[in-house]
């Protein structure tokens, strides 16, 4: 029986606009089993981004429950939210968020630095090995000027992946990027999902669905379909039917 890494029941979030409430979530519920690899979609306004706040544990709930792999999210203060944001999730994020004048392998440190456990000889190994895994043992050196768009990604990628965490969540990580480029990132993703991990991909492009091994979409606060993917398409195959770019 397979562990379950996320489960909501009920949540709601309320936002005030002036008068108004507005209500960015009305209600939704769903688990989340170690190994998937969910994508989570729907326009623009219908509570992707509230929901990937509530996930990342950036915002509590206004209501409902949150149980990121046993712990309760709206019990926390900020200073416990923040640790189990370092120790729980791994982020990537469609604009990088890589330190600019930094190599490769200090961006993918900084998780562990916030995590006392870790020796500085650890801390480098680990990183390493996280970079290598991404197929960037060559660039443990180079700086973010000195990468492509694509390269920075698997950076972050590599940094959301050093503290061992239950959940990477990806939010639009492929929306900065060429097409080419795009279907590499998700060739790694779904190298990553083969291995084990559990990945929630949030985006607006429903073409990503295929890649995944389930879909969860969004509509005005509410979950309008939770479907599981019977044939999950090999983004592998997908990249190397795409036309050659010239030089």
């Amino acid at each position: 029986m397979s562990k379950i890494i996320i489960d909501i029941k009920d949540l709601k979030r309320n936002f005030i606009v002036g008068e108004e409430t507005v209500h960015a979530l009305r209600g939704i519920s769903f688990s989340i089993k170690e190994g998937e690899f969910v994508t989570i979609m729907g326009a623009s306004g219908s509570g992707k981004s509230t929901l990937l706040n509530q996930l990342g544990c950036l915002d509590t709930p206004s209501s409902g429950e949150y149980l990121l792999d046993g712990h309760s999210v709206g019990d926390m203060d900020k200073n416990e939210r923040s640790t189990i944001r370092n120790r729980k999730i791994g982020f990537v994020f469609q604009s990088y968020n890589l330190l600019p004048k930094t190599t490769a392998l200090e961006n993918v440190e900084l998780p562990l630095l916030y995590n006392p456990s870790y020796s500085m000889k650890e801390r480098k190994e680990k990183s390493q090995a996280a970079l290598e895994a991404v197929g960037l043992g060559d660039r443990l050196y180079h700086k973010s000027n000195q990468m492509s768009g694509g390269q920075m990604q698997r950076v972050a990628i590599a940094r959301a992946l050093v503290n061992d965490p239950v959940l990477i969540l990806a939010d639009e990580a492929t929306g900065n990027l060429d097409s080419r480029t795009a279907y590499e990132i998700i060739v790694l993703l779904q190298e990553l999902y083969k291995k084990g991990r559990t990945i929630i991909f949030v985006t607006h492009n429903p073409d990503l669905a295929a890649f995944s091994s389930r879909n969860i979409v969004l509509r005005d606060g509410k979950i309008i379909k939770d479907s599981l993917n019977e044939k999950i398409e090999s983004a592998k195959v997908a990249l190397e039917k795409l036309p050659k770019q010239e030089d």
